[in-house]
């Protein structure tokens, strides 16, 4: 029967971003699909104990993009604004296997900034000027900059780089920094310690694929991971156990906070989307300019 179902190896970092592709192995609702999907483990910065090449300077050289680049994975989702930055120098830079947007969703990942309530800062206005720990070119760093700059202007938000997940929150109550962005779990890690949330939101995923990855497969695999977030939304505390494990003994189950747990079946990437993102990247120098629709993009699983 395994002999039968079509192979495909996909990338996993952190379990808020990709429960769906969790949810959709263990329940088999790839295997539904004919699919047989390998699930490459590649450690981001939400483990307790992660490694610390998931945050490297060049994006290129961190875990999952590196075993991306060697072939070891065929496809991944990250945040929208961390898969354009990565499809878009895969395309306009040498040397890196191609990456194409193939997809919006699955998971939208809760991302908050929280301080420490001995630091006495109870609005964002506060923020300004003041150091703000993130991950650099991840979902922490851009979500953090959407999120303030509709109360400071860009030249008032500086973030820092201040480690993982667990990292942040030690910098934090050391005083290191006035705020860190966090997501799930370590959203709730804070809160059980008697740190602030001061804003939060969520942050939509991004599918990306290699070009050798074939368009009915693809819409196979969003199937599946379609209906596993339906199952999440149906039954988000059946799934938490993902995110608990995370944590690695900082969280007990009942302290997550399952609203934030919020997934959408994947769709296709239109280009009043893509313009929207892209230009927002390019105007904070986040990515180079020159992209365009049409070689960043590929909806072929809808073709």
């Amino acid at each position: 029967m395994t002999a039968l179902l079509k192979k495909v190896r996909a990338s996993m970092m952190n379990a808020i971003h990709d429960l769906p592709l969790l949810v959709a192995g263990d329940e088999g609702f790839f295997r539904d699909q004919g699919l047989d999907v390998e699930i490459v483990r590649t450690p981001g910065s939400g483990q307790r104990d992660s490694d610390h090449q998931a945050l490297r300077a060049n994006v290129f050289d961190r875990t999952m993009e590196a075993l991306y680049d060697q072939g070891a994975c065929d496809q991944f989702r990250m945040c929208e604004w961390g898969v354009m930055k990565r499809a878009v120098e895969s395309t306009v830079s040498s040397g890196h296997r191609a990456a194409k947007i193939v997809a919006l969703g699955s998971a939208m990942s809760t991302f908050a900034i929280v301080t420490d309530p001995r630091s006495r800062i109870y609005e964002p206005e506060q923020l300004k000027d003041k150091p703000i720990g993130v991950s650099p070119f991840n979902g922490s760093h851009f979500t953090t900059l959407k999120l303030l700059e509709g109360f400071l202007k860009r030249e008032q938000i500086m973030t820092t780089f201040a480690g993982t997940m667990r990292e942040r929150i030690e910098a934090l109550k050391r005083g290191e920094v006035a705020a860190v962005s966090l997501m799930e779990p370590w959203i709730s890690v804070a809160e059980r310690q008697g740190l602030r949330v001061l804003m939060e939101s969520h942050s939509t995923r991004s599918e990306a694929a290699s070009d050798e990855l074939d368009g009915p497969t693809l819409r196979k695999m969003f199937e599946a991971e379609a209906e596993a977030a339906r199952a999440i939304d149906k039954n988000p505390a059946k799934y938490a156990h993902y995110l608990v494990v995370e944590a690695g003994g900082m969280l007990e189950l009942e302290d997550l906070k399952l609203t934030r747990i919020l997934n959408a079946p994947p769709e296709q990437y239109t280009r009043e989307r893509f313009d929207h993102t892209y230009q927002w990247t390019v105007g904070w120098g986040l990515v180079p300019p020159g992209a365009t629709y049409e070689n960043t993009v590929d909806n072929r699983a809808w073709a």
